[in-house]
């Protein structure tokens, strides 16, 4: 079993053994350097997790792009757009969760761990039933949004065989986060990697043995995402004796209230994933609709698998944040935040070089297609520029989800990406005619103006005030119930 790298205190402890005040550049530099090895000791494990995970969505995608192009589009669309919705949607339901147990545990509340994901499970699970009629209506739907007949017909079949996968959604991502929230993440780690071997060899299997084609494809995307959820679930149960108490009754109880904070803390994930989503339905509406929506899909795998090492980040500062929220530690939250901001800049600067070199040739992965491969190399600056911005807003989400700032930061993303990028981008592509660099270009220009609000904000909190905040909500939902009225299972 790992050991979590904080543990909880007493207030009048807690106060005590926070950070010294850093007042010298050398003393900035120190701070700076151990609070680093926290963080990536943390965000590593999580980003070779999230890394594996979001390759098995890749290895299908390099799978069906050499079937052809009309595969490469329709997959592409149901992953994106047909399942971007629920999962953007329960992603975010999950924040809450997030929140609540990285300061349950900085306060040494553990006991509330395995009440609170037990409640997300039930919400989460709800919530993909509601939702199922997206993925059996995802041809329709695609054509009523303007896509061709034949993209969304492909794109419709492959959503209906994948139905499945949603409803392990709603047992991961609450797993997911109650390890994260405890620093417990190298396990997350081997189980995804040993998925994605699964995963590929399932994949050659079942297309280029069987010759399922998209079906092959589906079925070893449910096999996969499932083997990674039962592994996730056999850990908690067997390894985390301490925070798993069994299940209970109370993870029934408040289970509305539970619902409408996890609710409001969706609202900042699926305005986010919804921009990139409805960029994507757009691109689909531009002439050769093919190769437009096969080129942006391949531009953002390129950059979600950068995204990949933020997420780690994000899933860092996520929990250094609200642990020391939670051990009443504001001065150590603050410089776990700047550390952080400076650590994904890093990042993205890397990550923008290695666009900008490989800007001709990183497209050949996925389609043997010249005309494919020419669309990806004519978005590749503006794709390196945002794989930048990128850097910067993922961190700053994580610290939003850390002090539980997800409703506020739901404001920022719909008039920054809503009111301004959405609108941009929709007159540079159509009005202007600069097609997929227009609608790129517009994107960008509202991620940008998100972060500078989200630096502003992050700047300017008063974090003994975020302290605060932490014990009041900690006393609103903790309970000292937490280890009775287990479900007997005999």
């Amino acid at each position: 079993m790992e050991t979590p790298l904080l543990k909880g205190k007493g207030e009048a402890e807690a106060a005590d053994d926070d950070c010294a005040a850093v007042r010298s550049f050398e003393e900035a530099m120190w701070v700076s350097w151990k609070e680093a090895v926290k963080l990536w000791r943390i965000a590593a494990p999580v980003a070779f997790t999230t890394l594996f995970q979001y390759l098995v969505v890749s290895v299908t995608t390099v799978f069906v792009g050499h079937l052809g192009d009309l595969e490469l589009s329709a997959v592409s669309l149901s992953v994106t757009v047909i399942s971007g919705i629920p999962f953007g949607l329960l992603q975010g339901m999950a924040t809450a969760l997030g929140t609540l147990c990285g300061q349950a545990f900085g306060a040494g509340q553990v006991g509330l761990l395995g009440i609170y994901m037990q409640r997300s499970w039930i919400v989460l699970l709800i919530t993909c039933i509601i939702l199922s009629p997206v993925y059996i209506f995802a041809a329709p739907i695609l054509e009523s949004l303007g896509q061709e007949s034949d993209i969304a017909d492909l794109a419709g079949k492959y959503s209906v065989k994948i139905i499945p996968q949603l409803f392990s959604f709603a047992i991961f991502l609450p797993t997911q986060r109650f390890l994260q929230a405890q620093s417990k993440v190298s396990a997350m780690a081997l189980i995804a990697f040993v998925a994605l071997i699964i995963q590929t060899g399932l994949l050659h299997l079942f297309i280029n043995v069987f010759g399922w084609g998209t079906t092959g494809a589906a079925v070893a995307y449910d096999i996969t995402h499932w083997g990674i959820t039962v592994g996730q679930v056999v850990y908690i149960m067997v390894w985390c004796k301490e925070e798993w108490t069994g299940f209970s009754w109370l993870a029934f109880k408040d289970i509305w209230a539970f619902a409408k904070l996890s609710l409001a803390s969706c609202m900042m994930f699926c305005l986010d994933s919804w921009y990139t989503m409805t960029i994507n339905i757009l691109a689909g509406l531009l002439e050769n609709a093919v190769i437009a929506v096969g080129s942006f899909s391949i531009c953002m795998n390129f950059q979600n698998w950068e995204i990949m090492l933020l997420v780690g980040l994000n899933a860092a500062i996520s929990t250094r944040v609200s642990n020391e929220l939670g051990m009443g530690r504001p001065r150590a939250a603050k410089y776990a935040v700047c550390t952080a901001v400076l650590q994904s800049l890093i990042v993205g600067i890397l990550s923008m070089i290695a666009v900008f070199i490989s800007r001709d040739y990183f497209a050949m992965v996925f389609t043997n297609s010249e005309d494919m491969q020419r669309a990806v190399a004519r978005l590749a600056y503006f794709l390196g520029v945002t794989m930048l911005l990128n850097s910067a807003t993922v961190v700053l989400s994580g610290v939003a989800v850390g002090g539980g700032w997800q409703v506020m930061v739901a404001y920022i993303n719909f008039a920054c990406y809503y009111l301004f990028g959405l609108p941009l981008a929709i007159f540079l592509g159509f009005k202007a005619n600069l097609g997929a660099l227009g609608l790129w270009g517009g994107m960008m220009s509202g991620s940008a103006v998100q972060i500078l609000l989200l630096l502003i904000v992050t700047s300017r909190t008063n974090w003994d005030r975020e302290v605060e905040q932490t014990t009041k909500r900690i006393k609103k939902w903790g309970s000292q119930e937490t280890k009775t009225d287990k479900i007997d299972s005999s």
